[in-house]
């Protein structure tokens, strides 16, 4: 999530960069830099991701050759249990809170609850959190697993 938030932030101080030094984008008459944008994303997944891959990879071997096969087991066993909670947690509010978003913009609750009022501001606090749940921490749990998994497999020969 705070990787999100970091690079969500850095994109936002960019485009202002963008909107300040190029003149003519507000009105439509210049091309933004869609380069510098695309970088500050692929980066900042690729930088932010370095310490969880390195305790997904490195995590079981210094478990399973310190501990042993059973200790491995166990914590592959802990992963999976922590990271499919986590994660099918993380997919359903994140849809919960985008969904209710849809829902009071659609009027569906009434005069009084329609787009920009506070029922809305509050639902759109909600989609800010719900949309980096659903779309990158839940599925992130998923690959932070398979790498476990695979790389227990791999040494398990080894420690076996």
């Amino acid at each position: 999530m705070q990787a999100v938030g970091d690079a969500a932030e850095k994109m936002i101080e960019e485009i202002r960069r963008q909107f300040r030094e190029i003149s003519g984008l507000r009105e439509g008459t210049a091309e933004p830099d869609n380069d510098t944008c695309i970088q500050i994303a692929t980066n900042a997944a690729l930088v932010k991701m370095i310490p969880p891959g390195v305790i997904a990879v490195f995590l079981p071997p210094l478990v399973g050759f310190t501990l042993g096969p059973e200790a491995l087991g166990g914590l592959l066993g802990g992963g999976l249990i922590g990271c499919v909670l986590l994660a099918l947690t993380m997919a359903n509010a994140g849809g919960a809170w985008d969904n209710a978003k849809k829902y009071v913009e659609k009027g569906a609750l009434g005069e009084g609850h329609e787009k920009g009022s506070e029922t809305h501001s509050a639902t759109v606090v909600g989609d800010t959190v719900g949309d980096p749940f659903k779309d990158t921490s839940g599925p992130s749990m998923n690959i932070l697993i398979n790498v476990m998994a695979i790389v227990s497999l791999v040494i398990a020969p080894v420690i076996a």
